[in-house]
């Protein structure tokens, strides 16, 4: 069997499960059907595995857009506060480059192990039109190259009823701040 394919019974767990998350939260995605979309994860195999990925960490991925000029589902991290992937730092430079108490791993490797992008700026705000998410824990998000070039990155969160953009060095880490996802199928 190949590592990036769910068993029968996972397929149908999971399908199960985004299923009752689509139907408890339709003010994500009004005018969407879940068949329609079920038929699409069916046809991607490869994606329901991401999906998957996002899930077992605690993610609770969500269908939040659909792009009609390309068929395209959008699928966000939506769990309230950050998915259980923290204490990584931003990239693999960042964490090359740290000689002392160096993380497990890092956000853009990890992503890329899970078949799934990190929210830009503009994502995670459209995720915060959605509900407060975020409310203790912080996000780092896709960090423009003319920032991460300087040695920073950027991450998120919401507090005071405001979602809020910082800066850190991207090596960086804290256990309170992990990723979010994005998958487009």
């Amino acid at each position: 069997m190949s590592k990036k394919k769910l068993t029968p019974k996972q397929s149908e767990s999971l399908l199960k499960t985004l299923k009752t998350r689509f139907d408890n939260h339709m003010s994500r995605h009004e005018g969407l059907h879940w068949n329609t979309i079920q038929l699409k994860l069916e046809e991607n195999p490869d994606k329901l595995w991401s999906l998957y990925q996002m899930e077992i960490t605690d993610g609770e991925p969500d269908v939040v857009a659909y792009r009609s000029y390309t068929d395209e589902y959008i699928f966000f991290d939506c769990s309230p506060e950050s998915p259980k992937r923290r204490s990584l730092c931003y990239d693999y430079q960042a964490w090359a480059s740290r000689k002392a108490n160096q993380p497990d791993n890092n956000v853009i490797d990890k992503a890329a192990e899970m078949g799934i992008d990190l929210l830009t700026e503009e994502q995670y705000r459209m995720l915060q039109d959605f509900g407060q998410f975020d409310l203790k824990t912080s996000i780092w998000v896709k960090t423009p190259s003319h920032i991460r070039e300087l040695g920073g990155a950027i991450f998120c969160d919401r507090r005071y009823n405001t979602v809020f953009t910082y800066h850190n060095g991207a090596d960086s880490y804290y256990t309170a701040r992990g990723f979010r996802g994005c998958l487009t199928i």
